[in-house]
């Protein structure tokens, strides 16, 4: 069970970008996260794994408070935490399985990343995870050549060569097409059921969200302003989340 319990969390330049969100995240859930551009989305996400530090509140996950953790026993926690990115963080000059190896780099003795030196199980794990996405036959092949669909399949191998518990998805169909955007969505709904993996995925589309989310939070400016089913979300509350400009599309 992950617990955001009063998050919040204020920008050196006084822009709150979360305000007081609570709300809890049980095993196994596959949970979107709605709201406009600069809503507090990705800020979100990233304080979650604390990429980004909270200015307060508690992000409680097994019973454990990560934001009183040390930076060291935090590494350790966050091993178990897997990320997604809308611009996949990759290498671009390096193979496709250098980048998916990287997910271990929590695991091995840093020495040996240096000079990419994995166990030959990480190498036998890192090629069962590309074929699990479709694209072992890419292994070596640098990512830079790759298309943004399979880019991101790269991305999903990556985050499973942790052994997370949780997935943190941070717009990771943004930059696609709808066709693509489905494929990468079915990738993440697979691990969730099969592997019981916990997805907190944000996303713009709400299509996306029914088809794929069995609950969902919005933010607005920052603030919790639904939590349930995709089912509830009629008009009124579209425009709460949105805007009253704004035209349902999905």
């Amino acid at each position: 069970m992950l617990q955001i319990r009063n998050l919040t969390k204020i920008y050196d330049s006084g822009v709150t970008a979360l305000d007081n969100v609570s709300f809890d995240v049980p095993d196994g859930y596959f949970m979107a996260v709605i709201g406009l551009s600069g809503s507090g989305k990705s800020t979100l996400l990233r304080c979650i794994n604390r990429l980004i530090e909270p200015t307060s509140g508690q992000i409680i996950w097994d019973g454990v408070d990560l934001v009183s953790l040390p930076q060291e026993e935090m590494r350790r926690m966050r091993r178990k935490i897997g990320m997604v990115f809308q611009h996949f963080n990759l290498v671009n000059r390096s193979p496709v399985i250098t980048n998916v190896l990287a997910g271990r780099l929590g695991y091995i003795n840093p020495a040996f990343s240096l000079v990419n030196h994995f166990p030959k199980e990480d190498i036998e794990k890192a090629i069962h995870q590309l074929d699990r996405v479709g694209i072992a036959d890419k292994a070596r092949v640098r990512a830079d050549e790759l298309s943004g669909g399979q880019q991101q399949r790269v991305g999903i191998a990556r985050a499973l060569m942790q052994d997370p518990s949780i997935i943190l998805a941070d717009e990771p169909v943004a930059s696609l097409d709808p066709v693509l955007a489905h494929s990468i969505m079915k990738y993440l709904e697979v691990i969730n059921k099969e592997d019981k993996v916990s997805v907190i995925c944000s996303l713009h589309f709400l299509d996306l969200v029914h088809r794929y989310a069995g609950h969902v939070i919005a933010l607005n400016e920052g603030r919790l302003v639904f939590e349930g089913s995709p089912k509830e979300i009629d008009d009124d509350k579209f425009k709460e989340i949105y805007g009253k400009e704004a035209e349902r599309v999905g």
